[in-house]
């Protein structure tokens, strides 16, 4: 496999697809995970490039999955990108404070996420 690994944590199907067509055109390989347990699993055993964390999750939250994989050395420096339809006031501050790099709010445009993640892992 040739191109940066990127892990996508989501449980919205319809929302994954999004962003398998809009990173299907890079050299980025997309992995997905479905609940916040797997995306920290699937994390510490790939350790991928960059993260995208939804924050609503089924088993564990966001925000908890990002402590996890900030609590262990192989994944404490990946980027990971909080995504969340919730955004309220502070929001993007406690998601920071869990370890995201950076906070994105639904609905966003494809276009910029694409342009948030090629700053964090630019394109080989």
């Amino acid at each position: 496999m040739s191109g940066k690994t990127i892990l996508y944590v989501e449980d919205n199907e319809p929302n994954r697809m999004i962003v398998r067509d809009l990173l299907k055109r890079t050299s980025y390989n997309l992995i997905e995970a479905h609940d916040g347990e797997a995306g920290v699993a699937m994390a510490l055993e790939r350790v991928p490039d960059l993260i995208l964390m939804d924050i609503q999750l089924p088993k564990i939250s966001g925000m908890e999955a990002m402590r996890r994989i900030r609590a262990n050395p192989a994944t404490a420096q990946t980027p990971i990108v909080a995504i969340t339809s919730f955004a309220l006031s502070g929001d993007d501050q406690k998601a920071k404070e869990a370890g995201a790099t950076a906070y994105l709010a639904k609905p966003y445009s494809p276009f910029d996420l694409l342009k948030l993640i090629r700053k964090l892992l630019p394109e080989t």
